[in-house]
């Protein structure tokens, strides 16, 4: 069985922690995942700029590259504790509204606390 990748910007200590916890769990029942920063990946091989990649959560499921609330649909549903909740948020009713957050509100806000961590280390 092939494994799913997922692809995380690591120095957010929110996705981090997230992540985190996703991957223990993933190891506890030997789940075939893998969990890699964003930092360890050939991005150009994902036809992703490191900004790309940071806005959002990626996964690679079957050869196939997902951002976003669809990457969290995939590895929700690799995951036994969290199947119900891919299935909610696959949901046609629900789907639409969980992009929206994520993709207007969710990630612009991670992404701006990224990009001040970045220019406070490079200061």
């Amino acid at each position: 069985m092939e494994k799913t990748e997922i692809i995380y910007n690591g120095s957010c200590p929110i996705c981090s922690r997230e992540v985190n916890g996703y991957a223990r769990y993933a190891q506890a029942k030997a789940l075939p995942l893998t969990f890699t920063d964003l930092t360890a990946t050939d991005l150009d091989a994902l036809g992703l700029t490191p900004d790309e990649a940071a806005k959002r959560l990626h996964v690679l499921h079957e050869g196939k590259l997902l951002a976003g609330v669809d990457a969290f649909v995939i590895l929700w549903g690799e995951m036994p504790r969290f199947c119900w909740l891919a299935r909610l948020v696959a949901l046609p009713v629900i789907h639409p509204i969980a992009v929206f957050i994520y993709d207007r509100i969710l990630a612009p806000l991670l992404f701006g606390m990224h990009k001040r961590r970045q220019a406070r280390a490079a200061s």
